[in-house]
């Protein structure tokens, strides 16, 4: 298990902290590649409230976080099971994480992110990430899909910060597509044939773990977001400048409405999540069969 709470002191030896993180993805995915066959080409992060497309893969293995070197570990009680699980989905090789960690647990934006890393050196291509967030966008309804079509970092941090490492990704990666155009249609076509109401949003990432007061989903609003969370813009970043496609899709779990605003109860919104995770199961494997 990796400690919370770990700094990272940069000082003269620049080289020896860039090949601390590319050994550490190493040494994590030697063990899981020990355990299963196959390369993967898609790698999947299931959200809060969102677990139940896990029951779907055909498992070949399903490894716990803390076996795993190097790997954190969530501390969010009750709302992540936290397996590596690697099988087949829709015909699909697929790599799932069953649950995520966040920045607010304490950890650093390296290690939210490691996972991805880690999936990628697996030989996984392409991510969906999953996520439940707040609808600012009155337009948007408790229990809707959206999918991500871009995203804002409000979250103070950046996991490609520090020395780069070349083999991990390029110094600046290109951001004007941070959300795969091609997987977005393929994506709403899916929905359409299956009769499914789907949306799209810009995300915005705030650090958490507080709910946000109106007078901040005001001015999230106002700068150009949909929807708010608290995850998936530090993941995307990191599949991103690996190359990685990314598609995002979200359901709204609660109604971040500042002129209406009413006190959130956690319980709740994890029971929308669950309502809404068949719609989203059901179309992440029709898009797996397409894509």
């Amino acid at each position: 298990m990796v400690p919370l709470y770990t700094k990272v002191v940069i000082g003269t030896n620049k080289g020896a902290i860039v090949n601390d993180l590319y050994e550490r993805i190493r040494e994590s995915t030697s063990f899981v590649r020990k355990r299963i066959k196959v390369k993967p080409a898609f790698g999947i992060v299931l959200g809060s409230g969102l677990g139940g497309l896990a029951k779907k893969i055909k498992i070949e293995a399903a490894i716990p976080y803390e076996e795993i070197p190097n790997f954190p570990v969530s501390t969010v009680a009750g709302l992540h099971a936290g397996n590596l699980i690697v099988g087949t989905l829709s015909k699909k090789r697929v790599i799932a994480m069953e649950g995520r960690v966040h920045y607010y647990e304490g950890y650093t934006m390296q290690q939210v992110t490691f996972p991805v890393r880690v999936m990628r050196s697996l030989g996984a291509r392409s991510l969906i990430l999953t996520s439940a967030v707040g609808g600012m966008n009155p337009h948007l309804d408790l229990g809707d899909l959206v999918v991500i079509t871009d995203h804002i970092n409000f979250m103070g941090d950046n996991p490609l910060i520090g020395p780069n490492d070349e083999r991990l990704g390029p110094r600046f990666p290109d951001m004007s597509e941070p959300y795969n155009r091609k997987y977005i249609k393929l994506f709403e076509n899916v929905a359409l044939d299956a009769r499914i109401p789907v949306k799209r949003a810009v995300l915005v990432s705030v650090a958490g773990p507080n709910l946000e007061t109106a007078a901040e989903y005001r001015f999230l609003r106002r700068i150009g977001a949909d929807v708010v969370g608290m995850s998936m813009v530090p993941e995307n970043l990191a599949a991103v400048h690996g190359g990685m496609k990314v598609l995002g899709i979200s359901v709204v779990t609660d109604k971040a409405l500042p002129d209406c605003l009413e006190p959130i109860n956690i319980a709740e919104i994890i029971a929308v999540a669950r309502k809404g995770e068949a719609k989203l199961c059901k179309l992440v494997m029709e898009f797996l069969k397409k894509a």
